[in-house]
């Protein structure tokens, strides 16, 4: 985790986990702007840097088994769904990503099912629109993994009411991962649809 650490203490510790383990992805999540410059910069082309999800992986990145969608209620969200869908592909998979599916702007989605259909699993970003996941959940036989966020809801604590809707309206085949954590949710369903890629 990049949050609460100096940059200097950041590439200490990809350099030991590079280290350690040469043949996989070192991991930086939620870093500084500075400190994802600095691991380009000491790493360079073994690096891949998304600047939207604030994270970088520094190592060899695995080919790609299975299909992984990453859909997002709203752009309030799109810092979660950027990182879901950074650590999914950087754990292996192809990612397809779709912002702004909240509410209404879900038709287009569900006329056109190829992202339903294509995708190994489906990762649900929605805060204020908590029940998408349930909604696309119905929809479609592909495991979810919904991520409760807490943006735009200041007294709800933190996504709790979020996290309170997914959980009482979650349908068969649809896990919730902890508020606002897209590093947990890629990784979960990377390792879903490697194993179930079609």
């Amino acid at each position: 985790w990049g949050v609460g650490r100096s940059t200097e203490q950041v590439l200490a510790l990809v350099r030991e986990a590079r280290a350690e383990h040469p043949d996989r992805p070192a991991l930086v999540v939620r870093a500084s702007a500075d400190t994802l410059v600095a691991l380009a910069s000491e790493h360079d082309a073994s690096t891949t840097v998304d600047a939207a999800a604030m994270s970088a992986a520094v190592g060899p990145i695995p080919e790609p088994r299975g299909r992984v969608g990453v859909l997002c209620a709203s752009t309030a969200d799109a810092s979660v769904a950027a990182e879901a869908a950074f650590v999914a592909r950087v754990t292996g998979t192809e990612v397809v990503r779709v912002d702004d599916v909240g509410g209404s702007r879900l038709r287009p989605l569900l006329t056109d099912r190829t992202l339903l259909d294509d995708a190994d699993c489906l990762v649900v970003v929605a805060g204020l629109d908590a029940s998408l996941a349930a909604t696309v959940g119905a929809m479609t036989d592909v495991p979810i993994v919904a991520v409760p966020t807490s943006t735009g809801q200041p007294g709800s604590f933190g996504g709790f009411g979020a996290l309170l809707t997914m959980l009482t309206s979650a349908s068969p085949g649809i896990v919730v991962s902890n508020i606002d954590n897209g590093h947990a949710a890629g990784v979960f369903a990377a390792r879903i649809a490697r194993r179930t890629a079609r």
